[in-house]
């Protein structure tokens, strides 16, 4: 590679951060589904156990990819009968299906929270049967104060947006709607076995009322231009093309589905003049105590007593005195109320999924808190830096943070972010006291000593990330002191403007 090569490939320009240029296009369009011939079963079927195959064993252009099938439609379209075929004609071993009855969005989680833990691994074939479409249209089919069309094309813009994350990140998502038309529905209901009836109130419809079919397929409307439709009239052809559908898919090259690498030059942020000057003076200790006293038993009382989700992420330096500050926003709490992630290198089967993937399987529920040293921030980091996250993964890596941040935010969840910084002699310092500290020698390793080399260029990627993270709803908030003390009461004073603020 070129010099000049080698700069496009590794910097990027400001405006193309947030750009993706990958688009949620079915594997086959309507006028090649239409087309696709009636196949032998036994063909088609090894065809299919072929492609599981190589998709399992990520050979070719599907190296690192995943499926996630979604599937939604109307009730007695025949959804059930063509997912049992597929699995007849596939390797069911190989393909897993999660079937949930629809439940309306609450404001207590984003929308995916409640699948986030059945997204595909790297290989994977998994399939949705009831997902956050189906919660979108249950929720406007059902709840008191029906949400309004600008809230349900706002829901379906945030869901594409999540969906292309996930293709960014390998995870083929393939949309499939199976229709059926109003006479041929009553038809159906009229033969229908007195033993199944329970299934037609999947989504709490009544199917005999065309009023509310018709409300269906108008809802439905605003986001199946994506998805692949497949008419459930005629229940071989459905069948057999639902299966060459998810054969498709299969097949369809990694590259197609992910989007253009950010290329460009790279436009470094200013660093900002926290991160350089320090407030070196240290905290009375008598002062320290009767502050820390009263702000523990206040910031516990304030966290616990708020009815939203509480995360709060610390970042920062070496030493910096992350566990620390934890410590003391814990003291008051009881051990039930909290939860606490140190976050190392990903593990194997977390680096088979989306980046985001292990922090979303970690967020809080019910008006917990969940307290991150360090975090998802790693990727435009450590893995930056460290060369873990190729420069098309970390530039890109903002505008998903962002997207993820504000789907807590919109969610009942207050986001606290930190990021602990102290100068680099007084790092020296700290390593130093750690290595003849018996209780904290596990704290300090050869890599610690190896990092302080890259001090500067930790220093421009946190100006970086502040400056294209820091959001309204989500700002940083830099502690800049080589008083430890001082540090501590500064987190939990800013605990509280933050709690007061979002509220």
């Amino acid at each position: 590679m070129s010099k000049s090569e080698k700069i496009n490939a590794e910097q990027a320009s400001q405006d193309d951060l947030a750009k993706n240029s990958a688009q949620l296009v079915p594997c086959l369009s309507a006028e090649q589904l239409e087309k696709l011939p009636i196949r032998d079963e036994d063909e088609l079927s090894a065809d299919l156990i072929e492609a599981q195959f190589q998709l399992r064993e990520g050979r070719g252009s599907i190296k690192g990819k995943s499926v996630l099938i979604l599937i939604s439609g109307i009730e007695l379209a025949g959804k059930g009968e063509a997912v049992q075929q597929l699995r007849e004609w596939v390797d069911p071993r190989y393909l897993l299906v999660k079937a949930e009855v629809p439940h309306p969005l609450t404001k207590s989680q984003p929308f995916w929270q409640p699948y986030a833990g059945f997204i595909p691994a790297e290989g994977q074939m998994k399939l949705l049967f009831g997902n956050w479409y189906s919660d979108l249209l249950a929720t406007a089919m059902h709840v008191s104060e029906p949400i309004t069309t600008e809230q349900f094309k706002d829901y379906v813009q945030n869901m594409r947006e999540f969906e292309l994350d996930l293709q960014a990140n390998h995870v083929h998502v393939v949309k499939v709607w199976f229709d059926l038309s109003w006479k041929a529905l009553q038809k159906r209901l009229d033969k229908l076995d007195p033993s199944v009836q329970k299934w037609q109130q999947l989504h709490g419809l009544d199917w005999r009322s065309q009023k509310q079919y018709d409300t269906l397929q108008k809802l439905r409307a605003h986001f199946t231009e994506d998805w692949i439709c497949i008419d459930g009239d005629d229940e071989e052809r459905r069948d057999q093309q639902f299966a060459q559908v998810v054969l498709s898919a299969l097949k369809q090259p990694l590259s197609e589905i992910t989007p253009d690498a950010i290329t460009g030059r790279w436009k470094k942020s200013t660093i900002p003049d926290d991160l350089t000057q320090f407030d070196d003076d240290e905290l009375d200790k008598d002062d320290y105590k009767k502050q820390l006293k009263k702000l523990s038993k206040k910031v516990a009382k304030a966290m616990r007593q708020d009815e939203r989700n509480v995360v709060i992420v610390f970042e920062g330096m070496d030493a910096a005195g992350k566990g620390g500050a934890i410590k003391r926003i814990i003291k008051k709490l009881d051990p039930r109320e909290y939860d606490i992630y140190t976050i190392a290198a990903p593990e194997k089967y977390e680096l088979r999924r989306p980046y985001l993937w292990r922090f979303w399987t970690k967020l809080p529920k019910n008006g917990d808190i969940t307290i991150f040293d360090r975090s998802w921030y790693g990727r435009v980091l450590v893995e930056r830096l460290e060369g873990f996250a190729k420069p098309f993964e970390w530039k890109r890596a903002y505008a998903e943070i962002n997207r993820f941040e504000q789907d807590l935010m919109d969610n009942q969840t207050v986001l606290i972010k930190f990021w602990l910084a102290i100068d680099k002699d007084e790092q020296e310092k700290r390593f130093k006291a750690r290595e003849v500290t018996p209780h904290k020698r596990f704290k300090i390793t050869d890599e610690d000593w190896r990092n302080r080399e890259k001090w500067d260029d930790y220093l421009q990627a946190a100006a970086d990330m502040f400056e294209h993270t820091s959001t309204d709803c989500a700002p940083w908030h830099i502690v800049a002191t080589n008083d430890k003390n001082s540090a501590r009461i500064a987190v939990l004073e800013h605990i509280l403007e933050r709690l007061k603020a979002a509220n």
